[in-house]
C-alpha cells in the first residue's frame, strides 16, 4: 500500500525463537525455571463474540475492491512496530486503509495481512496474523514484543473470524505467490482504497460524531485548565497534556499532533514543539483532535483569548476569520465543486485585507487566478480537507475526484480557514504582528445541504469569551 519507509511492508520472522537475546541487560534463563515455566497454567477458555458493529460494513468495502480487481491477488498490509529508540517501539497504529477493509481497528495486530486470492466468482479473503504462542513455546515467555508472559493476552484465530466476519489464518501460513499476481504497493489498488473513504458510510459517520463529541469535551478540560497553564513556564504543555488525557481516557489517542500555539507561536501552521509559555493577553490557538477507538478523528481549532476577552484588534482579525469560515460554509453545497469551499473563504480574507491597508493590491486583483494571490501571505494553506480514518483523509484519491471533484452527501471534510501575521513580518501594521487565528470546524454534506458536527463548540467571539467565564466560574 506504500513505500517500505512508510512500515507497510512485511517484516520477515522465523520460527526460532530465540531464548537468549544478544544483551547484556538480559540475565539468562536457569534450568529451574525452564522446567516449570510451561506447567501450572490454567486451561484457556474462549467463548466467540457476536461480529463487531462494523463488521458488515466493512465487508462491503471489501467487495466492492473485490469487484474493482477481478482476477487479481490483493495483499493489504497492517504495518509493523515501528522503533522509538533502541528497544523501545511507538505505540501500534494498523494502516488506515487495512483497518478500512477489517473494521480492526486499535486492537489490530503488528504485521497482519488481508489477502484477497481470485476465484472465478471473485475473491477469497483471509485475514492472516501471528496468533497467540502456545505456552509450551519460548516466544509465550522470552519474547518481550509479542510474548504474551510481556505484553497480555492476543487474539486467537477463532476469535478474531467471529468479531470481523472475516475468514482468518496463521501468518506462518501465508504464501507470497507470484509477483505479476501481488499488487500491495500497486498505485492502482492505493488510489481505489482512498477514493472509496471519499463516501462515509452510516458507522463511519456515527464515529465521526462521537470523536467530535470527545473532542469537545478535550476543549473544555483545556478552558478549565488555563489558569495552571498560564502558571507554568511551558504551559503550551500543560494545554497538551490536559486534552492528551481526555484523548486517551475516552478515545484511543489524538489523531494527530496537538497544536498548542500561543502567542506568536499561533502564526506556525504546524507548532507542535508546545514548549512556550501561555501569557494573559496573548491568544492561544489550538488544533486538536481525538481519535475514536475505530480510529476515525475528529479535527477542530479554536482560538482563544489566554485572559478571556479579546482585545479590539484581536476581536477584528478573529470574526474576520470566522466571516471567512461562515462563507465558506454557505458556499458548500452538494455538487458544488470542492475548490469553491476554499474560493469563499479566500474572497473574504483577500477583501478585508485589502480594506485594512495590508496588501499592495485591491482585493479583485488579489483574487485574480494567475496574477493575484496576494493574500496568501497571510493564509498559505488550504480551507478544506477530507477528514476521517486519516485527518487527511483519502489523500490519494486522484485530483478530479478530490480538489476538483463535486461534493457529495456523506463526504466529512474540515472548513478551517485562518489569519497569520508573523512577529517579524513588516507588511502589516505592528498592532497585527504575533497575532494568528484559526477557526476549524468538521463538516459532513448531506442531501439538504453541510451540517457542522462540531457547531456546539463556541465559534463566535463573544460566544468564546462567554465560554471561558463560564468554565472558569
Amino acid at each position: 500500500m506504500s513505500t517500505p519507509a512508510d512500515g507497510d511492508t512485511i517484516a520477515e520472522t522465523s520460527d526460532a525463537v530465540v531464548v537468549e537475546e544478544k544483551t547484556n541487560r538480559r540475565q539468562p534463563f536457569p534450568q529451574g525455571f525452564l522446567d516449570t515455566i510451561s506447567t501450572g497454567w490454567a486451561e484457556r477458555t474462549e467463548s466467540l463474540p457476536a461480529p463487531r458493529a462494523q463488521a458488515p460494513f466493512a465487508a462491503a468495502r471489501r467487495d466492492a475492491v473485490s469487484k474493482a480487481f477481478p482476477g487479481k491477488r490483493l495483499v493489504v498490509p497492517a504495518g509493523s512496530l515501528k522503533q522509538r529508540s533502541n528497544d523501545t517501539d511507538y505505540p501500534f497504529r494498523a494502516h488506515s486503509a487495512f483497518t478500512h477493509l477489517t473494521g480492526w481497528a486499535a486492537d489490530s495486530e503488528p504485521d497482519s495481512l488481508l489477502v484477497f486470492e481470485p476465484t472465478p466468482d471473485g475473491h477469497d479473503v483471509t485475514l492472516y496474523f501471528r496468533e497467540r504462542a502456545d505456552r509450551t513455546t519460548a516466544e509465550f515467555y522470552s519474547d518481550a514484543t509479542i510474548g504474551e508472559f510481556w505484553i497480555g493476552p492476543r487474539p486467537s484465530l477463532a476469535g478474531v473470524a467471529a468479531d470481523l466476519g472475516v475468514a482468518t489464518a496463521h501468518l506462518d501460513d501465508f504464501a507470497e505467490g507470484s509477483d505479476d499476481l501481488v499488487v500491495d504497493a500497486d498505485e492502482d489498488l492505493t488510489r481505489f482504497v482512498s477514493e472509496l473513504r471519499l463516501i462515509k458510510d452510516e458507522y463511519e459517520i456515527a464515529e465521526m460524531k462521537h470523536a467530535v463529541a470527545v473532542t469537545a469535551a478535550g476543549f473544555d478540560d483545556v478552558i478549565r485548565d488555563l489558569p495552571r497553564a498560564i502558571a507554568h513556564p511551558r504551559g503550551e504543555r500543560i494545554v497538551e497534556g490536559v486534552f492528551h488525557q481526555r484523548a486517551r481516557s475516552d478515545g484511543n489517542w489524538e489523531g494527530y499532533d496537538t497544536i498548542a500555539a500561543s502567542g506568536p507561536h499561533a502564526c506556525y501552521l504546524h507548532w507542535t514543539r508546545n514548549d512556550g509559555a501561555v501569557v494573559p493577553g496573548d491568544l492561544i490557538l489550538i488544533d486538536a483532535g481525538v481519535e475514536a477507538d475505530s480510529l476515525y478523528t475528529a479535527d477542530i481549532t479554536r482560538t482563544l483569548p489566554v485572559s478571556g476577552t479579546f482585545t479590539e484588534v484581536q476581536r477584528r482579525v478573529y470574526e474576520t476569520v470566522r466571516e471567512a469560515a461562515d462563507a465558506a460554509f454557505a458556499a458548500a453545497r452538494p455538487g458544488v465543486k470542492f475548490r469553491a469551499v476554499h474560493e469563499a473563504a479566500m474572497k473574504i480574507i483577500a477583501e478585508r485585507t485589502a480594506e485594512w491597508g495590508v496588501l499592495p493590491v485591491s482585493a479583485e486583483e488579489a483574487l485574480d487566478a494567475d496574477k493575484g494571490g496576494q493574500q496568501r501571505r497571510y493564509m498559505v494553506h488550504g480551507t478544506s480537507h477530507h477528514l476521517g480514518i486519516d485527518v487527511h483523509d483519502c489523500a490519494q484519491a486522484r485530483r478530479e475526484m478530490y480538489y476538483d471533484g463535486e461534493l457529495k452527501a456523506g463526504m466529512v471534510f474540515t472548513i478551517e480557514p485562518g489569519l497569520y501575521f508573523q512577529i517579524d513580518d513588516v507588511t502589516v501594521p505592528e498592532e497585527l504582528r504575533g497575532i494568528g487565528v484559526r477557526i476549524e470546524d468538521d463538516i459532513l454534506m448531506t442531501e439538504d445541504g453541510p451540517v457542522n458536527l462540531s457547531a456546539g463548540i463556541p465559534r463566535t467571539a463573544d460566544e468564546v469569551e462567554a465560554w471561558i467565564a463560564r468554565a472558569q466560574a
